[in-house]
């Protein structure tokens, strides 16, 4: 038994994965990750250098009360397991951005981690037989059950026969 267990059943990841192999209401999810304090102040030192991500003192002065994960490193931490893990892996061709991208609580030292990616629409494009389009959900959440951060992706997948 693990802190996810109470996720809903998730589709596994294997092989390469085209537009065909997507079904409205599949779940993806990758395994969870820790993420340390020393992790939290490296990332935030280089990209969001920002006194309650570097400095635990400012940080416990703070409305936060403590040190916090950067929420941009809360997504690219969790969004590489899932790619690691095979996600899109052969149909992947990229996305053209992201929608209501929300970080609901703060992710703190010690806190473990994961990812799923949930299918809410899928479609086949207008004007390019090789491809369609398919847009996740994706929702991040902590050991205590708590949704972390969540954001919409429309991504480009190769279908496997134009």
């Amino acid at each position: 038994m693990t802190a996810f267990d109470w996720l809903p059943p998730a589709k596994p990841i294997a092989g390469e994965q085209y537009f065909e192999d997507f079904a409205l209401g599949d779940v993806f999810r990758a395994k969870p990750v820790s993420v340390s304090e020393a992790e939290i102040v490296e990332f935030a030192r280089r990209y969001d250098p920002q006194p309650f991500h570097t400095d635990k003192a400012a940080a416990e002065k703070s409305q936060f009360g403590g040190l916090i994960a950067s929420g941009l490193q809360v997504m690219a931490v969790t969004f590489a397991t899932i790619i690691e893990a095979g996600f899109l892996k052969g149909g992947g061709m990229g996305s053209p951005g992201l929608d209501e991208v929300r970080w609901w609580k703060p992710v703190r030292p010690g806190d473990t981690i994961v990812m799923q990616a949930r299918v809410i629409e899928i479609k086949t494009s207008a004007t390019r037989a090789d491809r369609g389009y398919v847009t996740l959900t994706f929702e991040v959440f902590n050991q205590k059950r708590e949704r972390v951060m969540s954001y919409d992706c429309v991504e480009i997948v190769k279908r496997r026969a134009a």
